[in-house]
């Protein structure tokens, strides 16, 4: 008998997610398109994970569970999920963030009726704590982006992005798969948005569908400083470029990834222009302001400038 290929395929890859994981895939379950299959992998996790991911499986069928028998990742974790998929369109899904209702519907619904130059549909986002709460005055970057020109979309994606939270949209598959995918490397959801962005416009959808969660436990937190978290990404050390720090090693996967694009010679030398244009001066802004903010430098300008100002004053009189 044959099998009904889903129209969706949702990658969840998942490793010690037992505090988080019920919300996230009853989030997902109770979706008003059903068109689906969720693919699980267990990246050998030591938690409930396994037991979780089980007892629901075994009450729905669309669900596909898989464990890997070790830890290969957070990378190569990111992108097995995708080599199992067999729909047409892809969106991943963390084991800790919340998809409210209608999210799958109204991205399928303006994906199908979208021209083909769309390879993403994304909607708006905010993000929660650890408790599921909005977190106060963080706002979720909008990289909607529709010029016709590769490099123009690219740089619209290096002035904006942050949270990345564009990643866990809905991606056509065929366009997916020319990326290098999520790479073993700090950012590497900011190179990959910027990859696809050079193949295609990415939309936003105006409605609030999706809650990613900023909590003590995610991997951006729990690791301690960029070499630990360079090993959770790749724990076999097999990586040769991981001896850089994030600050150079983001700019060189920027230029790698732009001259494997299936873009014109042109194009694929503007979007690399751009990281010398765009992204290394927005990265030098942030971390000017970072230093600036450590050492309390406005506030001592704002001493030195009153104190010259009050001998000024009395020099005067």
């Amino acid at each position: 008998m044959a099998t009904t290929v889903p129209r969706v395929s949702i990658g969840m890859p998942v490793y010690n997610g037992m505090k988080y994981l019920r919300y996230a895939l009853d989030s997902i379950l109770q979706q008003n398109y059903t068109d689906f299959e969720l693919i699980i992998s267990d990246n050998a996790s030591t938690d409930a994970t396994q037991n979780i991911c089980l007892e629901y499986a075994e009450k729905d069928n669309r669900i596909r569970y898989h464990r890997n028998e070790t830890n290969i990742g957070a990378t190569s974790n990111f992108n097995r999920v995708l080599e199992l998929a067999r729909g047409e369109f892809f969106k991943w899904a963390a084991h800790d963030d919340v998809h409210l209702p209608g999210f799958l519907r109204r991205c399928i619904e303006v994906i199908e009726s979208a021209p083909a130059t769309v390879v993403l549909v994304t909607p708006k986002a905010v993000v929660i704590d650890e408790h599921g709460k909005n977190v106060a005055g963080i706002t979720v970057e909008n990289l909607d982006t529709r010029n016709p020109q590769p490099n123009q979309r690219v740089a619209n994606v290096m002035r904006k992005i942050f949270w990345a939270s564009a990643q866990y949209g809905l991606f056509r598959v065929e366009a997916l798969k020319k990326t290098r995918l999520i790479g073993p490397f700090y950012a590497s959801d900011n190179v990959f948005l910027a990859e696809v962005a050079a193949l295609g416009q990415i939309w936003e959808i105006p409605e609030l569908l999706f809650q990613a969660r900023y909590h003590p436990d995610m991997s951006a937190r729990a690791n301690k400083g960029w070499r630990s978290l360079q090993d959770w990404f790749e724990p076999s050390g097999r990586d040769v470029k991981r001896i850089f720090p994030p600050f150079f090693r983001t700019g060189i996967e920027y230029l790698c990834a732009f001259a494997q694009m299936h873009v014109s010679m042109q194009e694929r030398f503007l979007c690399c222009l751009n990281v010398f244009t765009v992204w290394y001066p927005r990265q030098f802004r942030i971390l000017f302001h970072a230093w600036r903010n450590k050492i309390g430098l406005r506030t001592r300008l704002k001493k030195i400038f009153t104190n010259m100002s009050g001998r000024f004053t009395i020099t005067c009189q």
